[in-house]
């Protein structure tokens, strides 16, 4: 009886990664539209004023599209953590500034400490009702992002940045967890 139940359990968990990985990979290849209202960029971890190798690879991701499409809006969204110098958001806009990305075209969403919040707090900033949005995330991270926000009622488009290799391990680990969490409880 012991053996079948660690049977059933090993196969139900190796299914459930199964399930998320297709839907994590399948979010991260999908090719955003051109010319999209606005390209949001979720913030992540910033070392005092510097930014973290995940937040450099969403902003490189994010740099190459508002180059090739001169008329989108950046959305940079992310708090300040207690250990960090300055907002995500302000760390996000230096880089895009220091890029040659005009500062008019960038809004700022600096309240968030959460995926949740960073919708949340955008809807505050602006009319997203027939608005397509381009959503820049790590590759881990955009399945669930993308189901956050169109719970919000959000019309997005996911772009997949680089999971940095340091990191992929445990990025990838703990998003399998968030997953879970997002499907019983963020919901609107």
């Amino acid at each position: 009886m012991k053996r079948k139940f660690i049977y059933v359990l090993t196969s139900l968990l190796i299914g459930y990664v199964l399930f998320a990985s297709y839907h994590i990979y399948s979010a991260a290849s999908s090719p955003p539209p051109k010319n999209a209202d606005y390209i949001m960029i979720l913030g992540a971890k910033v070392n005092g004023k510097e930014l973290s190798l995940s937040l450099r690879e969403r902003m490189i991701t994010a740099l190459r599209y508002l180059e090739d499409n001169p008329s989108t809006i950046a959305i940079v969204s992310g708090g300040q953590g207690d250990d960090e110098d300055i907002s995500e958001a302000e760390a996000m806009s230096t880089f895009l500034v220091n890029h040659g990305v005009d500062s008019a075209r960038i809004i700022q969403e600096n309240q968030s400490t959460s995926t949740y919040e960073n919708f949340l707090y955008t809807k505050k900033l602006i009319d997203i009702n027939d608005k397509h949005i381009v959503l820049v995330s790590n590759q881990f991270h955009l399945y669930r992002a993308s189901l956050i926000a169109k719970r919000q009622g959000y019309n997005v488009y996911p772009l997949g940045a680089e999971t940095p290799n340091v990191v992929k391990l445990q990025s990838y680990g703990r998003e399998y967890a968030a997953i879970i969490k997002t499907w019983l409880f963020d919901r609107e």
